[in-house]
């Protein structure tokens, strides 16, 4: 079993984990953010991923989701556990609390969205858009090291770089959302359409901006709040590691493709059918 972390810079540092080696990965969708970092903790392989590499040099818009994902399933990974930095939008989700969201509302305009392009057409899928096994296993990891969970919310996903205007802030907050983000589409959606079971940690450092007790949101604030909350984060996925590895049989989300794919075998570009063979293979002749 291989478990795969994407998420910020130096998550692999914790304690309990050996064997940490890099591998670059080559994928038909370009380099992936950076290289792997492969790592044992127990008897558990995990390969961990800094979204924005290393350094922080990709935007939410510029983050090569294709090749992130692929890179993933190349290397056998079955389960995603995403660690993101959000924004609350509900009174009750304070500044470095956790809430395991269950929804997604997508708000993304430039972003390829799936692999399936180019002479193949598949459907996913996604009313249901996290794997709620991974996330029962998030939400005994985080209660068992003492977080304050939130169990279950919406996630907006916005396009980003920019932080909200209060308008669009006041609107996410009138659907019922309970934080917005920038990277977990189409990250989701890609890992659904690999056929990996992927949840997310989302951790909030701030209220947006809707807030009356709050000044706007600053890269500052930000910062100082993440720096407890990659200790927090650090804690649970150490935690999580053990009930994900006791699973048995296959993660929930293995067989997502099955009867998915549109094109008939034989209209399939061969070329297509070759990139995407670490998806696709099982379901072509």
């Amino acid at each position: 079993m291989r478990i795969g972390i994407i998420g910020g810079s130096g998550l692999y540092e914790m304690e309990g984990v050996s064997d940490v080696r890099e591998e670059h990965v080559e994928t038909p969708f370009g380099d992936p953010s950076d290289v792997l970092v492969r790592a044992r903790l127990g008897d558990t392989e995990l390969v961990f991923l800094p979204r924005h590499g290393r350094g922080h040099r990709f935007s939410p818009s510029e983050v090569p989701y294709r090749a992130n994902i692929y890179a993933m399933k190349a290397k056998g990974v079955e389960w995603i556990i995403s660690v993101s930095a959000v924004g609350s939008l509900k009174e009750d989700i304070h500044p470095g609390e956790v809430v395991l969201v269950d929804q997604f509302i997508d708000r993304t305009r430039n972003r390829v969205s799936t692999f399936f392009t180019e002479g193949i057409v598949a459907h996913i899928s996604f009313s249901h858009p996290v794997c709620d096994t991974l996330r029962g296993y998030l939400k005994a990891a985080a209660s068992e090291v003492g977080a304050r969970v939130h169990d279950g919310g919406t996630y907006v996903c916005m396009e980003g770089p920019a932080f909200s205007t209060l308008a669009e802030s006041n609107l996410y907050r009138s659907w019922g959302a309970s934080v917005v983000g920038m990277t977990n589409i189409p990250e989701a959606k890609l890992a659904r359409e690999a056929g990996i079971s992927y949840a997310t940690i989302a951790m909030a450092t701030d209220y947006d901006c809707w807030h009356p007790d709050h000044d706007a949101v600053s890269v500052e604030q930000v910062i100082e709040v993440l720096t407890h909350n990659v200790a927090l984060a650090k804690d649970i996925i150490r935690a999580a590691v053990p009930l994900v590895a006791a699973h048995e049989g296959p993660a929930p989300m293995s067989d997502a493709l099955e009867n998915a794919i549109m094109t008939s075998p034989e209209r399939i570009p061969p070329a297509i059918r070759q990139a995407l063979d670490p998806i696709v293979g099982k379901y072509l002749p």
